[in-house]
């Protein structure tokens, strides 16, 4: 008879016994795998809400003498007559080593013009990755389409008394306002919003731009190894991150994580006691047969082997249902603990085979004792009792 099939046939016999094993790896398994699948779910939520938050990097030409105030910054570089920054600069920004962490790159170019006899800024932009920069954007109207239309904030309207589709003339040139910015609190309320190219055209800056917004996913890569990488790209430009959201929200899961991983080993603490207990009750349990084992020519590393194939086969099967426990709790309790709607169903192979394999781990570890305890039993001992 092989040592798997005595293995087999010894947790056939002690079905309620093997029971209790495998729910006590089950559930250290199980927590682990609900903690990691929710700190995911956690990453994931807050780089998204990172994403519609905004630029996180801003990219601004240096100079001593700047004085604009954007975003609550002061980057300046309104009426200076050289620029540091071109459109090139993007192409370039897009060259970094982790320009996959990149979401968006929105170019601005910052003038004042005379509108009615009223001096007021105007931004060029590029709006597709403006609005993808400023999802709380509400419009009342259409976003501009063409380098013929122009959006305007919600108190310049108010000043120029301007409403959707009126026209307006900006340095001799028509325009027709597609869209009203309603209201933020910010300062885009008092700019005037066109094309990227109508603005330089319109104030004769080809190619000129005043500041770069970059938003940039930060959970697979540091926000200051994406800075230092564009700084590199731009040395004529000053990088920085715009830091205090992110930061907030990337202390909070580190905390959560340190938490869960604290959780983790009390519970697999537990489990693996679970295991050398039942481990050790059926060590001595059986000291008839490991004697008679024994008295056959069993050697001591064949009862060893016999041990960990049982604790093996016991942690394998708990490994493979905590992870399918786990990723459904995760599936029905992270959603509400993050307050989201609803979350998709993900099966990662490597967080499966990492279940199943510290599963296995933590069976065989916590019988090393009682196999040792076995392999040196007595034979002459184990068969008195016959």
């Amino acid at each position: 008879m092989k040592l798997k099939d005595i293995s087999i046939n010894n947790l056939r016999r002690r079905k309620g016994k093997v029971f209790f094993l495998i729910l006590g790896l089950t559930i250290g398994i199980t927590t682990v795998i609900s903690l990691v699948s929710i700190s995911r779910l956690m990453n994931e939520d807050i780089s998204n809400k990172l994403d519609e938050f905004g630029a996180n990097i801003l990219i601004i030409p240096r100079s001593d003498d700047l004085s604009l105030s954007y975003g609550g910054m002061n980057i300046g570089g309104v009426t200076m007559d050289a620029y540091a920054l071109k459109d090139s600069d993007i192409a370039k920004i897009r060259q970094i080593e982790v320009q996959e962490n990149i979401s968006a790159i929105s170019p601005k170019f910052i003038g004042t013009v005379e509108i009615e006899g009223k001096k007021v800024p105007l931004m060029g932009v590029h709006f597709q990755e403006e609005t993808r920069l400023k999802k709380w954007w509400k419009v009342h109207g259409e976003i501009p389409k063409n380098n013929e239309e122009v959006l305007l904030g919600n108190e310049l309207a108010v000043k120029l008394f301007k409403s959707t589709n009126d026209p307006l003339t900006i340095n001799g040139k028509k325009v027709r306002i597609s869209g009203v910015l309603g209201e933020t609190g910010s300062q885009d309320d008092f700019l005037i919003f066109a094309d990227l190219g109508f603005v330089q055209e319109a104030l004769n800056k080809p190619r000129a731009v005043s500041l770069i917004e970059v938003s940039a996913y930060c959970n697979t890569c540091p926000i200051e190894e994406i800075v230092n990488q564009i700084s590199k790209k731009l040395p004529h430009a000053k990088v920085t991150a715009i830091k205090q959201t992110l930061q907030t929200k990337m202390e909070a899961l580190d905390h959560f994580k340190k938490f869960s991983i604290g959780i983790s080993i009390i519970v697999l603490v537990i489990g693996a006691l679970i295991v050398f207990t039942n481990m050790m009750a059926s060590v001595n349990e059986r000291k008839k047969e490991i004697g008679i084992f024994r008295a056959i020519g069993f050697r001591k590393s064949h009862i060893v082997r016999i041990i960990f194939l049982e604790a093996l086969i016991v942690g394998l099967i708990a490994g493979v249902t905590g992870y399918l426990l786990g990723l459904g709790i995760s599936h029905f309790i992270g959603p509400m603990f993050l307050g989201m709607k609803s979350v998709k169903w993900v099966i990662d192979p490597a967080l499966a085979i990492g279940a199943i394999f510290l599963s296995a781990l933590t069976g065989i570890l916590s019988s090393i004792y009682p196999a040792i305890h076995a392999s040196k039993m007595d034979p002459t001992e184990a068969l008195r009792a016959l």
